[in-house]
């Protein structure tokens, strides 16, 4: 498979949903229809697309389309679940889309976990999560709309402009952009990144093992947090606690670049950390957005937010080995922390903005 077309493979997820979602929130599907239905849809549409890969050669064609497809469907399941989470409540929003964001987060680690258990046949995994996506979206036509649900009544195209009207969705937008930056390249390249640390001082086939548990470690613990963190966020702020988060985060981005190729144990602890404090912010970026947006503009609006994240991890997450083998990990990873910092700075803004004004 030529170089290129591996890169479509691994990056076709993630354009498909950059055009998905920027779709989703220009026709303001969330918005207009009912979420419930949007979601099923959306869901099991990716199911049946996704299982098409099981007689696609692997890096053919038909496989990276199917691969962009199923992330622009994707775009209808995850934007529009959080449309719907916080139409159950005002608040405790961040305890609400922190649990959608726990849950996406320990779907991100599940392969760490088939990989340790010494892996399957593929083609049966992807049959196992394409019934997964169907079988969700389907449960999601349970799932009653909450007390603060609200519906666009029309087409409104102009609605996404106040994403940089809105001064503090723009701002919510800068905050989520700087942690985007450090997120999925950390969770797409934490494995290689750690088997390379750990080798300096371990036998290669222990260093890999090591670092898969350590891969799958630091993202599920991110799961818990985000659940923990969305109840703190609530008590104190969501700005708060994400500026909490993304100092930690891009501390321990630093403090992994500079323990890299010492002690295993160390970076182990550090990069669990990492993991615990590079998500939880995830979901309160989307909570202030749902907060400061009109009721009837918050589905459109998330959704335009999750599209501009996710067109940058294109971006980073390609260019992060290529950096890493020019420069090397310690380099990359200590840049990984700007991110957060342009994240803290743009929640600060936002703090005193409301302060000023009065509104929390």
């Amino acid at each position: 498979m030529s170089g290129l077309r591996q890169a479509a493979l691994s990056s076709g997820v993630q354009a498909g949903f950059v055009v998905g979602a920027l779709l989703v929130a220009f026709f303001g599907l969330a918005d207009r229809f009912d979420p419930r239905r949007v979601f099923a849809l959306s869901a099991v549409l990716a199911g049946l697309v996704n299982l098409t890969l099981v007689v696609s050669p692997p890096g053919s064609g038909l496989a990276i389309t199917a691969r962009f497809v199923t992330g622009a469907l994707l775009a209808g399941v995850y934007p529009v679940g959080m449309k719907i989470m916080v139409g159950w409540g005002q608040k405790d929003r961040g305890f609400l889309v922190g649990a959608l964001v726990a849950a996406l987060t320990f779907g991100s680690a599940f392969p760490h976990l088939l990989s340790l258990a010494g892996g399957a046949n593929w083609r049966l995994i992807i049959a196992a999560v394409s019934l997964a996506s169907a079988s969700g979206g389907l449960l999601c036509l349970l799932v009653a709309l909450g007390p603060y649900h609200s519906t666009a009544p029309r087409f409104n195209p102009h609605i996404i402009v106040s994403a940089w009207t809105n001064r503090r969705v723009r701002l919510a937008y800068a905050g989520y952009l700087g942690h985007m930056w450090e997120l999925y390249a950390m969770w797409a390249w934490v494995g290689l990144a750690t088997a390379t640390s750990y080798s300096v001082t371990l036998p290669m086939d222990v260093a890999d093992r090591l670092s898969t548990v350590t891969a799958f470690s630091a993202i599920a613990a991110g799961a818990v947090a985000c659940v923990l963190a969305g109840l703190v966020a609530d008590r104190i702020g969501k700005a708060e606690v994400a500026i909490i988060a993304m100092i930690v985060s891009g501390l321990s981005a630093l403090a992994v670049a500079l323990t890299f190729g010492g002690s295993p144990w160390l970076t182990f602890v550090i990069v669990v950390v990492w993991g615990i404090s590079i998500i939880p912010d995830s979901a309160q970026f989307s909570a202030l957005v749902a907060d400061y947006a009109p009721a009837d503009q918050a589905g459109s609006l998330m959704t335009f937010q999750t599209a501009l994240g996710f067109a940058l991890t294109i971006v980073t997450v390609q260019v992060t080995p290529m950096l890493a083998l020019a420069l090397g990990w310690p380099i990359v990873l200590a840049g990984l922390a700007l991110g957060p910092l342009f994240g803290v700075v743009a929640m600060m803004r936002l703090r005193r903005l409301t302060s000023q004004s009065g509104v929390l």
